[in-house]
């Protein structure tokens, strides 16, 4: 082999032993991901992109060991692309799975009421967690029938039927109403 290619495509460890290190980091970083939490996911702040950051090259020798080669680091990236798409597809078909890898949401604000044990347990403090809803258009949790922290890190609303804002079908069929008693003969 010429020895511009040598850098290129000979590896330092073996095959099987660069796939089990990824797989491994991957599952490690899974765990630890999981570990976090939601709020993590959801309100990154600059310190916790400072970790996410520092997360990848902390972990970068664990996966390549002493291998630096071009070939070595494109078969790490396979396998972790790889192994990712077989758990989302195991994920999907398997409803414990889902839960074991991705969780389950977490209600956080009842009938207008935070639930502060869950918002504690999660690490959200009540600045956070307004600022949350003022991204989602809500001024005030009296407003919300009910505000879930996704595993995936977002916060759905589903506000109160009187806070909702009109839709076109609410204005169409609101004016369908109206036309139908004007229209209508008076007794």
């Amino acid at each position: 082999m010429t020895d511009w290619l040598t850098p290129f495509v000979s590896m330092d460890i073996s095959l099987v032993e660069k796939a089990l290190r990824t797989v491994a980091v991957y599952l490690g970083i899974a765990i630890l991901l999981r570990l976090a939490g939601k709020r993590l996911l959801a309100q990154m702040n600059s310190l916790d992109l400072v970790v996410v950051l520092l997360l990848s090259n902390v972990v970068q020798n664990a996966i390549i060991g002493p291998d630096n080669s071009v070939l070595g680091g494109l078969v790490g990236a396979v396998v972790l692309i790889g192994f990712d798409l077989g758990m989302d597809l195991l994920a999907q078909r398997s409803r414990f799975v889902r839960h074991l890898v991705v969780g389950r949401h977490t209600d956080v604000i009842t009938n207008g009421i935070p639930e502060q044990a869950q918002l504690h347990r999660l690490g959200i403090n009540d600045r956070e967690l307004a600022l949350a809803l003022r991204r989602q258009g809500v001024d005030d949790p009296s407003q919300i029938e009910v505000a879930s922290l996704e595993p995936e890190g977002d916060l759905l609303v589903k506000l109160k039927p009187g806070d909702r804002a009109v839709t076109r079908d609410d204005l169409a069929a609101a004016v369908a109403e109206l036309k139908g008693m004007l229209g209508s003969p008076r007794a």
